[in-house]
């Protein structure tokens, strides 16, 4: 009886199983020494540089080109043929096990997707979709992935990063301030060490964190220092963190004589959300010692209302005499990729642009009516921005440092009292 399956076997195509290793946490990858082949659904799409692998088998398989349809036609018949994934370049398939760190952040949804996007930013995306074949492909569980030996060297590097011990949820400092004049570098440059930063406009320095201690108490004393968020956030490593804070200005964007009173012009209304929204993405080295981290920051402000005068029909057929309002917006981006010591403190400075944060009030509370007041059609003012970025380490180390100091910084009488 066993004979006449094997027979059976042998018709239908089946596949001779093929040995093949996944990779975990702790380690070195195991890999296939061939593409394995394996019989087609014919439901299955084609893989030639698609990154989405079937989850249920180590290797993808294309169905067959048919021949001509009947009346002429060409296309896919509905039979299947087995296909091997082209190795030319030595391509292996490996899967890497994910729930280790995906299991831990439940409060972000598809959690294996920062995992993809360091890849493709430590890779590029080229190498995916271009010659030779690759293949990415992720899910709560698992990291499987075709390429070449040497890809795979950067991608397991990057993998490690995410499921090691340092992969907990980190505290990160976040401090954006600004003041309204660049004054302050006077003082700072003898403390700070330049950083090289493509973005135009944009500097960047790495300090001490005694000397960011210092830097920010100075800046706190001068009378046009605002900041504009809490510093300390908590980030699952490699996760991405968005600060936002905008707020709508409304303008009169058009008129038609359409009112619902004769003579009475209906008004139409717009709307821009004016503020900063901050997007970091850290991801901490193996050895905890090294910070990457991709920022991107977007600063929109309505510069001023440009008032135009318009003439328009009333129901009455007589003309009308409308004010709209043409906005005139200030925006300002930043997207880059900045490494640095975990022991150390990065400084950017987005230069003298659009303040991302409402304006400044004066020391009795009350605000500058001159500033973006359309009488007399003045702007609101700029300013330095400035974030500074620390690394406070792992948040139970950080909540254990922070429940020892009440006790460590109380006063010592001795017994006197």
């Amino acid at each position: 009886m066993w004979w006449r399956l094997l027979l059976i076997g042998g018709l239908c195509g089946w596949p001779a199983p093929v040995a093949w290793s996944q990779v975990t946490g702790g380690a070195p990858a195991g890999a296939y020494s061939q593409a394995p082949a394996v019989a087609a659904d014919p439901n299955a799409a084609a893989v030639a540089g698609n990154a989405n692998a079937p989850a249920s088998s180590p290797a993808a398989a294309v169905a067959s080109s048919a021949g001509s349809a009947a009346g002429g036609g060409t296309g896919f018949s509905n039979a299947s043929k087995m296909v091997e994934l082209p190795n030319d370049a030595g391509q292996i398939w490996k899967e890497y096990d994910l729930a280790p760190y995906t299991s831990r952040v439940t409060d972000t949804v598809k959690p294996e997707q920062a995992v993809v996007d360091w890849i493709l930013r430590e890779t590029g995306t080229e190498v995916w979709f271009s010659q030779p074949l690759g293949i990415l492909s992720a899910t709560p569980n698992k990291l499987r992935v075709y390429h070449t030996p040497e890809m795979h060297e950067v991608v397991r590097d990057i993998y490690y990063r995410f499921v090691n011990s340092q992969a907990e949820t980190q505290v990160l400092s976040l401090r954006m301030v600004t003041v309204d004049s660049p004054n302050w570098r006077a003082l700072a440059y003898s403390m700070m060490t330049p950083v090289t930063v493509q973005s135009p406009g944009v500097e960047a320095w790495l300090l001490t964190k005694e000397s960011a201690a210092l830097l920010t108490a100075n800046l706190s004393k001068r009378t046009d220092y605002r900041e504009h968020n809490s510093p300390n956030v908590l980030i699952h490593n490699g996760q991405t963190h968005t600060l936002t804070r905008k707020r709508p200005k409304n303008y009169v964007r058009s008129a038609n004589g359409q009112g619902l009173v004769a003579l009475s012009p209906q008004l139409e209304l717009g709307q821009i959300e004016e503020g900063y929204t901050l997007q970091v993405s850290p991801l901490m080295s193996l050895d905890g010692k090294t910070i990457d981290a991709v920022i991107k920051c977007e600063i929109d402000q309505v510069e001023k209302l440009v008032p135009i005068t318009i003439d328009i029909p009333s129901t009455l057929g007589q003309m009308q005499r409308v004010q709209i309002q043409i906005p005139q917006l200030v925006s300002w981006r930043l997207h880059e990729r900045f490494r640095w010591p975990a022991d150390e403190v990065l400084l950017l400075s987005c230069g003298v642009v659009a303040s991302p944060g409402a304006e400044a009030s004066n020391p009795l509370g009350i605000p500058n009516l001159l500033k973006n007041n359309p009488l007399t059609n003045t702007t609101p003012g700029r300013a330095d921005a400035l974030l500074f970025i620390e690394s406070k380490g792992k948040a139970s180390q950080a909540l254990l440092d922070a429940q020892r100091q009440p006790v460590d910084s109380a006063p010592n009488y001795r017994g006197r009292y």
